[in-house]
């Protein structure tokens, strides 16, 4: 019988169920790994690369409802995200698979189960994972790597390749929807670290009461819902690369606890004795004025000299209009091959591109060109598919008083969209590509 090259994990406390699907599975696929202890998820999937995750939903004897299974179904897709997770359980519930589904379960089946459909359902989730790496290569590339070969853009490549090889910790400073966590991808790619976990966290969304928690970890019974032990990002990062966005967003006692775990290297978990050892790259960013928050002693200046050995900044969209027509390209093409619309841009509607102002940077960009793919009707884009503000400057790029122009015209940009929205800030943040927290700093600068 030929053999699936394919790495699969089962994880059951049945050993029974380990075994029996062990021996069949081992008929079809060429490695099967089996472990009866979810405590052991973390260490066994930070160490291999898993084509498939066969996971049971249930563990704690007497407990029916699968919130075990979601729980390592999140630390699963968190430490190695092109997992195919497939989840399994005794007791059918829909909700339950729609819910694990949309956090990125693969497949669902029950136990017990035939052993026909389970290898159908196998074979058709190591089918898909083959077909979305053969189909969509640009996409796959542009999450890792940073288009545009601009006199800015290469000042930037030039010191991710000086830095990444070295184990300095990295401070990407930049606006919002320039690329920041990019540059920490590409750093993490190039470094010897490459084949370790990338752990990415957004530390600004972190309350007070999640911190520690999410960053250092607990053990079980340390407070109530705390069920099992828990790996923090700094233990899921081990031997990789630890990468902490909008850093400038946490608050001074987040900052101390985050220096001593910098400082000492080591981290103790919530309701644990023991400290334990880390060993991260560090690589954080902000679009926040880091400096003049230390003035302001909003920041600390000991957190930051330590996070700062490098700083790369990733200029604006504006700042690298060069890089536009490259950009504009690699995006159509993307969303052409997603939406199976073979399209080109008119010359007149790439003019546009480029001589407009781009608050959002990148990201704003990218969105207006799928939204242009989905709506244009005909076999060119051309300006009128392009919703962009009227405002638009075309002599933004003249070289004179640029400064005050850009921000003439991000005011005017901005009131518009908070017209066009009705004030509503959330609706207003993702039609300009930033964040609330964006959105609100440029609202008290500009005085709106």
């Amino acid at each position: 019988m030929n053999q699936k090259a394919c790495k699969i994990l089962i994880i059951d406390d049945d050993v029974d169920v380990l075994h029996s699907a062990s021996m069949f599975l081992k008929q079809h696929f060429t490695e099967v790994v089996t472990e009866p202890d979810p405590a052991c998820i973390n260490q066994l999937i930070s160490r291999n690369k898993f084509d498939i995750v066969l996971l049971d939903m249930n563990f704690r004897r007497g407990e029916h409802d699968g919130k075990e299974g979601l729980y390592w179904l999140e630390r699963i897709l968190t430490i190695a995200p092109q997992t195919g997770v497939v989840l399994i359980t005794a007791y059918g519930d829909v909700e339950l698979a729609v819910e694990a589904m949309r956090m990125g379960a693969a497949n669902f089946v029950l136990k017990p189960w035939k052993n026909s459909k389970l290898l159908e359902v196998l074979q058709a989730t190591l089918d898909r994972q083959h077909h979305r790496k053969r189909s969509s290569p640009k996409e796959t590339t542009a999450t890792y790597e940073m288009i545009g070969n601009s006199v800015a853009m290469q000042q930037v490549h030039t010191l991710i390749s000086k830095v990444a090889a070295t184990d300095a910790n990295v401070l990407i400073m930049g606006e919002n929807g320039t690329g920041k966590e990019l540059v920490a991808r590409q750093l993490h790619n190039l470094s010897l670290r490459k084949n370790a976990p990338f752990i990415s966290v957004d530390v600004g969304t972190l309350t007070p009461s999640l911190f520690e928690s999410e960053m250092f970890g607990h053990i079980k019974g340390a407070f109530t819902d705390a069920y099992q032990d828990k790996a923090g990002k700094f233990e899921l990062a081990a031997g990789g690369t630890l990468f902490l966005d909008e850093i400038g967003n946490l608050s001074l006692p987040q900052q101390v606890k985050l220096l001593s775990a910098i400082q000492s290297r080591r981290v103790t978990p919530i309701g644990a004795n023991q400290e334990k050892a880390t060993d991260v790259r560090l690589i954080c960013a902000t679009n926040m004025p880091l400096y003049d928050m230390v003035r302001e002693d909003s920041f600390r200046q000991d957190l930051l000299y330590r996070i700062n050995t490098v700083e790369i900044t990733v200029p604006r969209l504006h700042q690298r209009s060069a890089d536009i027509p490259l950009l504009a390209e690699h995006f159509l093409s993307m969303y052409a091959t997603k939406y199976n619309k073979p399209l080109q841009l008119s010359a007149a509607a790439l003019a546009r591109l480029q001589q407009y102002a781009w608050p959002g940077n990148v990201r704003e960009l990218q969105h207006a060109i799928e939204r242009a793919v989905i709506l244009c009707e005909k076999d060119t884009i051309d300006t009128h598919d392009f919703a962009l503000d009227a405002s638009y400057n075309p002599n933004l790029h003249t070289g004179t008083d640029v400064s005050t122009t850009l921000d003439d015209n991000e005011k005017k940009f901005i009131r518009q969209a908070l017209q066009r929205n009705q004030g509503n800030i959330t609706q207003t943040a993702k039609a300009l590509g930033i964040t609330r927290t964006a959105l609100y700093r440029r609202l008290d600068k500009y005085g709106l």
